[in-house]
């Protein structure tokens, strides 16, 4: 297991180096200076279209508008929100912080450029239901010729689903309710596999359903908790904040159960938690807004940039105020020794302000976080998987699926950790290829929008 480990750390160090940090942000800063501004300029005018977006029903595509923003942040709020924050704040320093923020600025106009080309490029298949999502806009918008690089696309979204979006999400909960409600593992991994397969039988309209109704409720109610916490503790977030951008630029020194993490360690971490909860640059949020009812790519790419703002810009940063307003981010962990990190860290953080309530809060949080994420990212894995194989693999991927949630909840950790950031590497490397070359297409195409308006 330590050389499994070893050879996933030396994995995930060369995947994250700084050409692919270079490359996923220097991408959504080109898309954001070349659309303008664009995503920031017409924040107000997404969440309009958002809630006019509830019903479409004359529009072609198999989910409303709302809807499939709703599906795509079933998949990004997960433990990324709860566990990816603190595991930033707990390698790379409160600096990370900042990092993910800017992550997440540039990220708009990149979850807006994939949303518009999904709409763009998307196919019928040969049940009648929408299909779209990079490997698509790949073949369709670049060309046959390029066509192995849609390939490698679906090929790492089939395979690192199970990561990030299954094993990673049952192994969250699973020690989160063991921790704080002494539910056995198995228990958990059991239910977790049952309501899944309830959903994943009824295909991407009940899962629509399921995301429209549970999404806003736990988000509204996990940010009505951080907020109070937020109060309670109002007068250290100048400090906070001040720590942030001060350890953004400069590193963050050792102290307590933390080893310290220079500039470098902050960005890595920053922009690469920050990656794995909003997703934007992965490529598989347009999946989900390709079967939105819509005409229009414009109007669905500008209600998808609210994804990372709601995940990153809102949720995440609220996490990582009350991990640093708390002040125990850089104390031991009782129970395994060691520094606290991931789930465990931000329920300390909770539980430090509101006692007896904070971590059971915590807990149900990421049980609610990790079931919508189980079901968006299977959503994800099985289009990617009938773009390789066609439709008749769609029901075997859905029992693997259900099959991978009991062993994901009795696996180790930080050894999923270190894979899904190996498996997000490799998945935003060919979207990114495709966004760049197709940039042009998207900036004509929000250009005709602004004109017509």
């Amino acid at each position: 297991m330590e050389h499994y480990r070893a050879w996933l750390e030396a994995a995930s160090a060369l995947v994250w180096g700084p050409p692919l940090l270079v490359l996923l942000v220097g991408t959504g800063l080109y898309l954001t200076l070349g659309l303008r501004f664009y995503p920031l300029r017409r924040l107000g005018r997404a969440f309009r279209l958002l809630w006019q977006g509830r019903h479409a029903e004359r529009e072609p595509g198999d989910l409303s508008p709302f809807n499939a923003l709703m599906t795509a942040l079933a998949a990004t709020v997960g433990t990324g929100n709860i566990a990816g924050v603190a595991t930033a704040i707990a390698l790379g320093g409160p600096g990370a912080v900042f990092w993910m923020w800017v992550t997440a600025l540039v990220g708009m106009a990149t979850k807006y450029a994939e949303a518009v080309l999904a709409v763009t490029y998307r196919e019928v298949d040969v049940r009648g239901c929408q299909q779209g999502g990079p490997m698509y806009y790949i073949r369709n918008g670049l060309g046959r010729r390029w066509a192995w690089l849609g390939f490698l696309f679906a090929l790492f979204g089939t395979v690192s689903a199970f990561g990030i979006g299954n094993t990673i999400q049952a192994n969250s909960v699973a020690h989160a309710l063991e921790n704080d409600f002494g539910v056995a593992r198995w228990i958990t991994a059991l239910a977790l596999a049952g309501l899944t397969w309830l959903v994943l039988v009824g295909g991407v309209r009940r899962l629509g359903e399921v995301a429209g109704r549970l999404v806003p409720f736990m988000a509204l109610a996990y940010v009505a908790s951080a907020l109070l916490i937020l109060v309670l503790r109002a007068e250290a977030i100048p400090a906070a904040l001040h720590r942030i951008l001060h350890d953004a630029f400069t590193g963050s020194a050792a102290t307590g159960g933390f080893a310290g993490a220079g500039v470098m360690l902050a960005i890595r971490y920053g922009v690469a938690r920050g990656v794995f909860s909003n997703e934007a640059g992965l490529g598989t949020a347009p999946i989900a807004h390709a079967a939105a009812r819509t005409r229009d790519p414009v109007r669905q790419g500008t209600i998808a940039m609210l994804g990372t703002f709601i995940d990153t810009l809102v949720i995440c940063t609220l996490t990582a105020l009350v991990i640093l307003v708390g002040g125990g981010w850089t104390d031991i962990d009782p129970v395994r020794g060691g520094q606290l990190t991931g789930a465990a860290l931000t329920a300390h953080a909770f539980e430090a302000v509101l006692p007896g309530t904070g971590a059971p809060l915590v807990a149900i949080a990421l049980a609610l976080f990790a079931y919508t994420t189980l079901l968006g990212w299977s959503y994800y894995g099985e289009r990617c998987a009938e773009y390789l194989f066609g439709p008749r693999v769609i029901l075997p991927y859905r029992l693997l699926w259900v099959a991978a949630i009991p062993a994901g909840a009795v696996a180790g950790l930080q050894p999923l950790w270190l894979l899904a950031d190996v498996m997000n590497g490799l998945m935003a490397l060919p979207n990114l290829v495709a966004l760049l070359l197709l940039s042009p297409v998207v900036f004509r195409r929000t250009r005709q929008a602004l004109e017509a308006e």
